[in-house]
């Protein structure tokens, strides 16, 4: 609900059911921030005013608006948005220089309007809504300075509790005007102690969440690399310093971006909190001519007073359903074999269809040929941008390859990499001027490649006709769409010199046109995002694609760390996981097959590993997991998350909507010698209901013991000695069996009391053997009828 109070100086609220948004229109015509907070009674202005901070006299050594109100300095007052040179000296919202050099901007009350509608969706995407819009307030301003008009829009989405928000600046003038930094959304917090959380990495590390405690200066949060970037995730939380899974004030922050970001979170000197989150002002300068409209991506802020889980379920559903759609949106996602760390490069069809028939074996619907299948394309410094299949390693094309992948019950999916070209290529022979490079200069290149210069819409035009042939050649089900590197020395040929502060967005622009454009003319193809594992995972790809894979690190502990740091602000159903070898490519760390199984199994599943050399029993195994995965895949792909301990010891639950249904997950980093006694601890479950609590017992094999295995052999058997290994084929010591009927509360409260944990004393079929890397899956299904008075 969007209310407004007063007319010369109204003020505004949004509500939810969940959330208090509140500003006001000072006498001066700026927007002063009043709440973002747990729903309010806000009914009357008089209630709405007494959030407002009296004001009597400016602070001592700060600059006062205007004579007319000497008690105004804008240094000391919670805002919408702030620019240079009225006394704000915190982190500006905008930049910009007017046609006379000036940089000052003043931007006061004009108009608004109130109404139900989408967010646009071109030339940047939006969130959206199914059944209709969302409710949407825009409030116009003027500068005073000069001809612009600054527009900032709201949308409600209020079954998420959810505000998003983007602004857009209109040159109403008669002069040219250098935009050099326009920011998303500004929230400008009253004092109290707060805590930063942001999720760095690299590759391979993607997602590692750092709590910064703020208590002065500022903390920056950002991206230069081009996208979204593993380095710094722009999904980012302000919180409590002791928020909790379950308790405390908690602000997440989403952006509807895939390129470079900007992100900042500033302490004043007076105690105020102020967040900007938007485009990466670094190298960016927009010349905007008059009658031109420069319009912001999409911000997204969510509260929660119930901690991070709390966030979490929130921008879980809005992500689901206001920013992925299409066919994809709700069905449940294939499980896929992918041939990258099984063959690399080395494709033929006659070891992919080899590949297939084994996948198919252990119960894959889904076959995925990734880099390798183009012609030429023997390493990674060739051939990218020739999308032509390679005839001797495909004699009968991608057609003849797909359709006898289909022959065999499964779909058929490829790898590309549109973005980018080699320059020992077809393409880059006949078209050098549409890669991004300094024409005469040396350009520094990642993994052998340059990228495309989507700025150029030529370039745009050859992406979409070259891969609406491609994907219209063959029965093609899936397409990975990667993106292997950073920008450098990005400059557009297309541009001439006074724009090339405009190539890193334009890039984005012409990036949102191809995706738009492919996804309008295949939307029964299952897209995947991937650049470099989780170098571009972010809302604005999702706007396209419904999942993205999240990491090229599959190892088991690597992967739990990484997806709990996903978590926090995006849904298991947008992260694709793999179950791959060992010792693992990318650690050389070995974990058994259970844990790869059940860490992967809390996402979109798949395998990347060459099942051809495994043994029948092996196959056995990975063809159980797969069994157990579809019983459940509902539950684990679409299921309400919740993250309940983390550290060395990891505990997960998955919950159906209906709460009827809910897996979860137990992962040990390391055992410690002596701790025999655990439980384990479900959310989100009825308290009034019982379910029945299992899991799977499996074998374990005797290897496991090491030399202990001397203590019940009547003769001494040497570790890892043939023999050793024959009598682990033939005797397998049976797993325990968790097997009870437990009430909701129980399973919430005191938790479920586990098989005593192996602790050097003994072993039989009642002992829970958890050594490092260990991991268990947990079912739960709700016996009987809800009782009517649960809650």
């Amino acid at each position: 609900m969007i209310r407004v109070f007063g007319e010369e100086c109204p003020a505004f609220v949004l509500e939810t059911p969940g959330l208090s948004y509140a500003f006001r229109i000072l006498p001066t015509g700026q927007p002063e921030q009043l709440c973002c907070c747990a729903r309010l009674p806000l009914e009357t202005l008089a209630e709405v005013l007494a959030l407002s901070e009296p004001r009597a006299f400016a602070p001592g050594n700060t600059v006062v608006y205007d004579k007319a109100h000497p008690e105004l300095s804008l240094e000391d007052v919670c805002l919408e948005f702030s620019a240079p040179g009225k006394g704000d000296s915190r982190e500006p919202m905008l930049v910009l220089v007017q046609p006379d050099g000036s940089r000052s901007c003043d931007f006061v009350y004009q108009s608004h309007s109130i109404d139900e509608a989408q967010p646009p969706q071109t030339p940047l995407p939006g969130s959206y809504g199914e059944t209709g819009g969302a409710e949407h307030l825009c409030v116009c301003y003027r500068d005073r300075n000069g001809g612009l008009t600054l527009e900032t829009h709201y949308w409600l989405w209020a079954d998420c509790d959810c505000l998003c928000r983007r602004n857009v600046l209109v040159n109403s003038g008669e002069g040219e005007v250098q935009l050099e930094r326009f920011l998303s959304m500004q929230l400008d917090l009253p004092e109290r102690e707060l805590s930063v959380s942001g999720f760095f990495g690299a590759w391979a590390r993607e997602m590692e969440r750092h709590c910064i405690p703020l208590s002065a200066g500022k903390l920056v949060l950002e991206s230069r690399a081009g996208a979204s970037s593993s380095r710094c995730n722009p999904f980012f939380l302000v919180h409590d310093p002791a928020a909790t899974e379950c308790a405390g004030d908690c602000w997440g922050f989403h952006l509807l971006y895939s390129g470079s970001h900007y992100a900042a979170v500033e302490r004043s000197p007076f105690g105020k909190t102020r967040v900007v989150s938007g485009i990466q002002p670094e190298g960016f300068r927009w010349l905007l001519a008059p009658g031109e409209r420069f319009e912001s991506p999409e911000a997204v802020l969510c509260h929660s007073p119930a901690g991070f889980t709390g966030l979490s379920r929130k921008l879980h559903f809005f992500v689901r359903e206001h920013v992925v759609r299409g066919r994809w949106k709700r069905q449940t996602r294939p499980i896929l074999l992918n041939s990258w760390e099984a063959c690399y490069f080395d494709i033929s069809e006659r070891g992919l269809l080899a590949l297939a028939k084994a996948g198919r074996d252990i119960g894959v619907e889904l076959f995925v040929v990734d880099d390798g299948w183009f012609s030429g394309r023997s390493d990674d410094s060739r051939a990218l941008g020739d999308w032509t299949p390679d005839r001797q390693k495909l004699p009968e094309g991608l057609a003849g390859l797909c359709r006898r992948i289909n022959a065999l019950g499964l779909q058929c999916g490829i790898w590309v990499e549109p973005e980018m070209v080699n320059c020992d290529s077809d393409l880059y022979r006949a078209h050098p001027d549409w890669a991004l490079s300094i024409p005469g200069q040396h350009h520094a290149e990642g993994r052998n490649q340059r990228l495309l210069d989507l700025c150029n819409p030529a370039v745009q035009d050859h992406l979409i006709d070259t891969l609406t042939e491609l994907f219209s050649s063959a029965p093609i089900s899936y397409v990975k769409w990667d993106y292997n590197r950073n920008f450098s020395d990005a400059f557009s040929p297309h541009l001439v010199a006074r724009q090339q502060g405009e190539v890193a967005h334009r890039y984005i622009l012409g990036l949102y046109r191809v995706l738009g454009e492919l996804t309008r003319r295949f939307p029964d193809l299952l897209f995947e995002g991937c650049a470099s594992g989780g170098n571009r995972f972010d809302p604005g790809i999702l706007c396209f694609f419904p999942q993205i894979w999240a990491s090229d690190n599959t190892d088991a502990l690597a992967r739990a760390r990484i997806q709990e740091g996903y978590s926090y602000g995006y849904p298991q159903s947008c992260v694709a996981a793999h179950v791959s070898a060992c010792p693992n490519h990318q650690t050389l760390r070995s974990t058994p097959p259970d844990s790869r199984f059940a860490v992967a199994a809390f996402g979109l599943l798949g395998y990347e590993l060459d099942l051809r050399d495994l043994s029948p029993a092996q196959r056995r195994e990975l063809r159980a997991q797969v069994e157990t995965y579809r019983r459940w895949r509902e539950v684990l792909q679409f299921g309400d998350f919740y993250r309940v301990r983390s550290g060395n010891d990891h505990q997960w639950c998955c919950v159906a909507p209906d709460r009827s249904r809910a897996v979860g997950l137990f992962l040990r980093e390391l055992a410690r010698a002596n701790r025999p006694n655990d439980r384990y601890f479900a959310r989100g479950l009825d308290p009034a209901r019982r379910y029945r609590f299992r899991n799977e017992p499996k074998a374990v094999d005797v290897r496991r013991f090491g030399s202990l295995i001397n203590t019940s052999s009547p003769i001494h058997i040497r570790q890892d000695s043939a023999l050793h290994g024959l009598i682990a084929k033939l005797v397998k010591l049976p797993g325990e069996r968790e097997d009870q009927v437990l009430s909701g509360a129980q399973l919430m409260g005191p938790g479920a009391t586990l098989r005593q944990g192996f602790a050097a004393v003994g072993h039989n079929a009642e002992v829970r053997c958890m050594p490092d890397f260990s991991a268990r899956l947990y079912f739960l299904e709700a016996v009987g009828e809800p009782d009517g008075g649960a809650t």
